[in-house]
């Protein structure tokens, strides 16, 4: 859609807005959150869709969103198991039709005021529009400062630039949209892969609110695997850090050995160095069994990339074919 033309739409309230949903366990929040985020869409636009993405949630979410009042607004998918947010977010994505997307949690901690925000620089000609959290301070100090180091060794391994403190939150065009469908991958870090694409981006400050109900579902455990994901998914540098390694110590143990026969041939065999030894071996073997682990979380994305497995499979559909 050309400058001239986003515009128009924005001004004229025509612009197509599909709004992509993952749910969880939200039973208790679900439709408030939609009838908020119905009105506020309605300011915005005469033509909106709500794709509400379960993902395998094991409370009643789904029968919450079932009865909700019928509307050609609201729409449906439903993982057949949990597959995660990144994969929940995915199938939201390859089954809207606006001319943006807009990516958003359910627990009303991203501000629905910052959506007209997001649209005015959509019309400025910006492809993708991100939110920038601006407070960090309600999360743990374990989580805070790992957000910050995994941000930093993101832009220190990889030829991609992920905006610190920049999250799922943000506005997609219909052609980023289109691009990220292209993306085999079922290891999936979306963060990566908005960045990855390009195209013309800014970001958009805003507060985190606080949770409606429940609590986050994202643990500690969580949050460092998908950290592994994402370097693993945009980075070889682990595998050629090793091989650094590998070359040092190698390096180091020629010297060691060139000493070691060079003192033998000069004053003779000297038994002791037994302790020695065996922290060598040690050591060595510690490094081997490090190499192999790092080696092996890339196997074991190969093996899962090559299965050629679908993303995630739908239990249901409703609200597509209105």
């Amino acid at each position: 859609m050309l400058l001239e033309q986003r515009q128009t739409a924005v001004d004229n309230k025509t612009v197509f807005i599909s709004c992509i949903v993952p749910v969880f366990n939200e039973e208790a929040v679900v439709a408030s959150f939609v009838e908020t985020l119905q009105t506020r869409l309605r300011t915005l636009t005469s033509r909106f869709e709500i794709i509400l993405v379960d993902d395998g949630s094991r409370d009643h979410t789904v029968q919450r969103i079932l009865q909700l009042p019928k509307s050609s607004h609201i729409k449906l998918l439903g993982l057949s198991r949990n597959f995660g947010k990144e994969v929940a977010l995915t199938a939201g994505l390859e089954h809207c039709s606006g001319d943006v997307a807009i990516l958003m949690d359910a627990d009303f901690q991203h501000p629905l005021d910052t959506l007209p925000v997001f649209l005015s620089r959509w019309a400025e000609g910006y492809d993708m529009v991100y939110g920038l959290r601006q407070d960090r301070e309600s999360e743990s100090y374990l989580k805070r400062n790992f957000a910050r180091l995994f941000y930093w060794l993101m832009q220190k391994m990889t030829k991609i630039d992920i905006p610190n403190n920049a999250g799922d939150f943000r506005l997609l065009d219909r052609k980023i949209v289109e691009a990220l469908q292209q993306f085999p991958e079922r290891t999936r870090f979306m963060k990566g892969l908005y960045a990855w694409v390009g195209f013309k981006k800014i970001g958009v400050p805003f507060e985190v609110k606080d949770r409606a109900a429940g609590k986050s579902s994202w643990r500690f455990s969580k949050l460092t695997e998908l950290a592994i994901t994402g370097i693993t998914s945009f980075s070889d540098i682990p595998l050629r850090v090793w091989g650094v390694v590998g070359f040092v110590i190698s390096l180091i143990a020629l010297i060691y050995a060139i000493y070691i026969v060079t003192i033998t041939l000069i004053y003779g065999a000297d038994l002791p160095g037994f302790p020695t030894l065996v922290v060598a071996i040690m050591f060595l073997g510690g490094i081997q069994l490090l190499s192999v682990g790092i080696l092996g979380e890339y196997i074991a994305r190969i093996f899962t990339e090559v299965k050629q497995r679908p993303k995630y499979l739908l239990q249901c559909k409703e609200g597509f074919d209105e």
